[in-house]
């Protein structure tokens, strides 16, 4: 058994297919494959198509006053403001928290680490209804950044920490024996080798700002995507709604083109012979009990904080705050969304994810950029689009359950497409080889092996966007049928009239669905530097 594995590249010739077959089989195209990338991304192309088509449609007569005017260029200073502040302390603090637990000899890092990414688990709007029971008077900029920054380091603190763990100690090593000193070191050699992590963490966190609507409307700081919701909801103006969304588009793609360029093309992977040794931990010394308050504030901020106020909410509301009832209509109503829209958005990516790791090519990668591209953009313009197609193009699908899952797939498809790619690089392509040369056509090959051995990448792409959409909120806010409720959106009912005790079990089962999500994210950080 051993010896299968070695000779699995020579799975045609031992089947009796000759050498001429197998270059065959590797160049033979399956053409429903491609096709179904290009009508996914077609599909995905929709809030795109929507913000331009609008533009034209409206005019420059008409948009000119509604882009040019005082409020918009408020809009523009609050979300300058608020990236500015939010990104360098959420990177200042990720890097302090990976490097004391991936770098140093501080007690507990193990815990600290598993900590650091927990409050993922909190939905970013539960940290804002937190922090809002608690200090009442919190808002504005300050406000809206201490909760932005609690809710969203750790999605800087997962690409950073595995940096560290993949780096190898050698050239600091070399910059030491040079009489470089330890802060020396570290600005010049190693902080350079995690820039790609910086950059990438700030664009997740930097999009993540745009997109958000609950923590803001609850600190009272506004942005587009407030003022969106808001022009929608209470006057139905769909032309300022919809110009608002074009600047929010915008401000995506400029982030988009600022982490390109700060990103750089430099080459960060190590190269030459041997094998890069384990980091040799750093010794705080005296500093232990001061480097350990770091990690205890920030879990105390970010889950003490929301923790203490689901549990004095809970115990203030007794018995009466829990309607069984619709609790369990809206838990079931969530989780029947999050499995639907899992494994829609899953299947659907397949053909995308099959073809970016066997058939990689220009026009592979530009279908591919669509459907990053589109899923960087708020929920509330993809949904502000499905609203307007379906008003005027397809009136019967307007806040239909397909209208709801086909937002959720347009969202969400960078997840699974992520974490299927991934599964799929790993199933190795001789097997499909040997499958198709003992009869099996490209469809049933694709299905029975590579998707088999896939399994595992795509259940956790498929987890990851089915607990994206239990916390997901302003598209479902605008696009879901009338008389449903979520878990999301019944909090969101209560915590809107100030009924923070009732608003606290929805709460509470958020929390508890998102666990496993932060756990599998946790995981696969590790996975990926190789622990």
């Amino acid at each position: 058994m051993s010896a299968v594995p070695s000779d699995l590249h020579r799975a045609p010739a031992l089947l009796g297919v000759p050498p001429e077959g197998m270059r065959r089989f590797k160049g033979a195209r399956l053409s429903w494959v491609g096709a179904a990338a290009v009508v996914v991304s077609l599909f995905a192309l929709l809030p795109l198509g929507f913000v331009v088509w609008v533009g034209w449609q409206t005019g420059w007569e008409t948009a000119a006053p509604l882009i040019f005017r005082p409020r918009v260029g408020e809009l523009l200073v609050n979300t300058a403001l608020l990236e500015l502040v939010t990104v360098p302390v959420c990177a200042v603090l990720a890097l302090a928290l990976a490097w004391l637990t991936e770098r140093s000899d501080l007690p507990g890092a193990r815990t600290w680490a598993a900590l650091a990414v927990a409050p993922l688990a909190v939905p970013a709007f539960v940290h804002s209804y937190a922090w809002m029971t608690v200090t009442p008077s919190l808002h504005g900029l300050a406000g809206a950044a201490l909760v932005s920054t609690i809710a969203y380091f750790p999605f800087m603190y997962l690409p950073l920490s595995a940096a560290l763990r993949r780096l190898d100690p050698g050239m600091e090593d070399a910059a030491s024996s040079l009489g470089l000193g330890p802060w020396a070191v570290f600005f010049r050699v190693v902080l350079p080798q995690l820039r790609l992590a910086l950059c990438g963490g700030g664009l997740l966190v930097g999009l993540h700002l745009l997109a958000e609507y609950g923590l803001y409307v609850m600190i009272r700081y506004d942005t587009f995507t407030t003022a969106i919701v808001d022009q929608f909801q209470s006057t139905y103006n769909g032309p300022a709604a919809n110009m608002l969304a074009g600047v929010l588009v915008v401000c995506c793609f400029g982030l988009l083109g600022l982490e390109a360029r700060l990103r750089g093309h430099e080459r960060y992977a190590r190269v030459g012979t041997g094998a890069a040794r384990m980091p040799v931990r750093s010794r705080l010394g005296r500093w232990t009990a001061l480097a350990w308050l770091l990690p205890f504030v920030t879990s105390l901020l970010a889950l003490g904080v929301p923790l203490f106020t689901l549990v004095r909410w809970l115990i203030a509301g007794g018995a009466a705050v829990w309607h069984l009832d619709v609790l369990g209509a809206a838990l079931g109503q969530t989780l029947v969304w999050a499995v639907l829209g899992g494994v829609l958005t899953t299947v659907v990516s397949v053909p995308m994810a099959w073809l970016s790791i066997r058939k990689p090519g220009k026009l592979q990668r530009l279908v591919e950029a669509c459907n990053y591209m589109v899923g960087s953009l708020p929920g509330v313009v993809v949904a502000l689009a499905l609203v307007t197609i379906t008003v005027r193009v397809a009136l019967p699908l307007y806040q239909t359950v397909a209208t709801i899952l086909l937002a959720y797939m347009l969202m969400f498809l960078p997840r699974a497409l992520v974490s299927l790619r991934a599964g799929i690089s790993q199933a190795p392509v001789e097997l499909e080889y040997a499958a198709r040369s003992l009869g099996r056509t490209p469809t049933q090959a694709l299905w029975s092996i590579t998707l088999r051995l896939a399994a595992p990448g795509a259940a956790a792409g498929m987890a990851m966007v089915a607990l994206g959409i239990t916390n997901e909120l302003t598209a479902t806010l605008l696009l879901a049928p009338t008389g449903t409720q979520t878990l999301a959106t019944a909090f969101w009912a209560f915590s809107s009239e100030i009924d923070y005790a009732a608003a606290a079990p929805y709460a509470l089962m958020m929390v508890l669905l998102s666990m496993p999500m932060t756990w599998l994210l946790y995981v696969q950080s590790k996975k990926t530097a190789g622990r």
